[in-house]
């Protein structure tokens, strides 16, 4: 990457920690499979072993750990092997649930981007027999909203369902929510791509499908992956609390230029926001910005390059017309004030440039 350029995309994913780095380098001395039975073989288990502690250890978390290739992986695993009888999922899930999901009830969200307790026990109370798979992310990718999932566990565990979170967004960053499937994706908080997990607080939750993993997952154990996952998540985060500030700081200098702040007033998670400048298509500011050395986003990774506009938008009760016009900034460790004046100054640019043109 250049010196010169800004990197505000840090949602879709960020620089591998060094000590993440390390760990995976380890890894590949350590390279025999972890599944053969041979002593070379029993010693990469040991290690694989040690970083599932580790990970379990950094989380604070009592139950099971599935390694998966991600996030995506281990959300198809948890909607498509959970015994449950019904899914009732959040209108503004992550284009990974979304293609997971068949046959499912949609929770809808307010222009506040929530899933409202009542609403949930009211969609649960309709049911009648069967057992619920509540699917609703801890934090969006789109706009940062933190579900209240405080809120929504109660009338889950009332009556008698699971509760499934995408948590990709937010492990690393905050504490894990009280869940019983937990979605983790190790290139989010500085480890490396191509590893994630699935957390299970009961292993009878789910259907084994055979192979590696405790028979709940087949392919070889990426042991680098799993190593590096488990250093990143050991490392320091105090950075998260700077980057309140800084969104803060962009919050109130999109205003005042114009542009308009997603889900303003909702609880957000601090490394992400998205904003509205009226008038100029996403996909033109994503091109303006780039020319200006500043890489963002319109949306998440997976779905940035649709032509579609965003279905987490639109369930907030935005026109097609302008969620068009969204585009994502989020922030990483290395993420500085300075950083945020010199976006805020290309945004004024771009958007005093098409003022004149109109």
């Amino acid at each position: 990457m250049l010196a010169d350029r800004l990197y505000l995309d840090h949602a879709a994913t960020t620089p591998v920690l060094s000590v993440a780095r390390a760990a995976v380098a380890q890894g590949m001395e350590i390279w025999a499979n972890p599944s053969s039975p041979h002593g070379p073989g029993r010693a990469a288990r040991a290690a694989l072993e040690e970083a599932r502690a580790r990970v379990k250890a950094a989380l604070g978390w009592t139950g099971e750990v599935i390694f998966t290739s991600g996030a995506s992986e281990a959300i198809g695993i948890a909607m498509g092997r959970t015994q449950n009888d019904v899914l009732l999922v959040g209108a503004t899930e992550h284009d990974a649930v979304q293609r997971a999901a068949e046959r499912v009830v949609v929770l809808p969200v307010g222009p506040d981007g929530l899933v409202a307790a009542h609403v949930l026990t009211g969609r649960l109370g309709a049911l009648g027999a069967g057992l619920p798979l509540v699917v609703v992310q801890s934090a969006n990718s789109e706009t940062g909203v933190l579900q209240p999932l405080d809120e929504l566990a109660p009338a889950v565990r009332k009556a008698g369902g699971l509760l499934f979170v995408d948590a990709s967004q937010t492990v690393g960053k905050l504490a894990l929510p009280h869940a019983d499937l937990i979605a983790v994706s190790a290139h989010k908080f500085g480890g490396p791509p191509g590893i994630g997990a699935l957390l299970v607080r009961d292993f009878a939750m789910l259907n084994a499908s055979g192979g590696q993993e405790r028979g709940y997952r087949g392919g070889t154990e990426n042991l680098p992956g799993a190593l590096g996952m488990a250093a990143a998540l050991e490392a320091p985060r105090g950075w998260i609390d700077r980057a309140a500030d800084l969104r803060a700081h962009l919050d109130g200098a999109i205003e005042a230029a114009g542009g308009q702040v997603i889900a303003r007033t909702s609880h957000r998670i601090a490394t992400i926001a998205s904003y509205r400048m009226p008038g100029v298509a996403s996909a033109v500011q994503l091109i303006q910005f780039d020319l200006a050395g500043i890489a963002v986003s319109a949306g998440s990774a997976c779905s940035s390059g649709s032509l579609k506009p965003s279905h987490v938008l639109t369930a907030m009760g935005w026109s097609e017309a302008d969620a068009a016009e969204v585009v994502r900034v989020s922030f990483g460790p290395d993420t500085t004030r300075a950083d945020v004046y010199r976006f805020v100054e290309v945004w004024r640019r771009i958007a005093a440039d098409a003022k004149a043109r109109a």
